[in-house]
């Protein structure tokens, strides 16, 4: 089984596609390092050499942030937006969605399950 970056990569899948469960590569950077290692895009997985192995963990560790490096930096981020108090980070704060959408009807991921509020009822005489 290969292991990369501390993720177990899926062995039947093409190499292109298995480097995609690495957090922060996605098609163009598997892409690319697999370019730069001299391995075919449609090589699964289970066939890698282990030199192929070593030289794809090379390039991922040298050139690119993954992983807890990766969502570390993402998190802080978030939390310096937060901090300095801008509409990006006062949307983060309130868990609203921070790049234009409409709020009125939709962004029911954001906000999170429906707060149904009951009307008052009217005084009867």
């Amino acid at each position: 089984m290969a292991r990369i970056a501390g993720i177990d990569l899926p062995k039947n899948k093409r190499g292109e596609i298995g480097l995609t469960y690495i957090y922060g590569i996605g098609r163009k950077t598997a892409q690319n390092i697999l370019t730069q290692a001299g391995i075919s895009f449609d090589k699964k997985v289970q066939e890698w050499t282990d030199e192929e192995l070593t030289a794809i963990r090379n390039i991922i560790s040298e050139s690119i942030k993954v992983e807890g490096q990766l969502r570390s930096e993402v998190q802080l981020n978030i939390k310096r937006l937060m901090d300095i108090g801008c509409y990006r980070g006062l949307r983060h704060r309130k868990g609203l969605p921070l790049r234009g959408q409409r709020t009125k009807n939709n962004s029911r991921t954001r906000k999170g399950k429906r707060k149904t509020v009951a009307n008052k009822k009217k005084a009867t005489k």
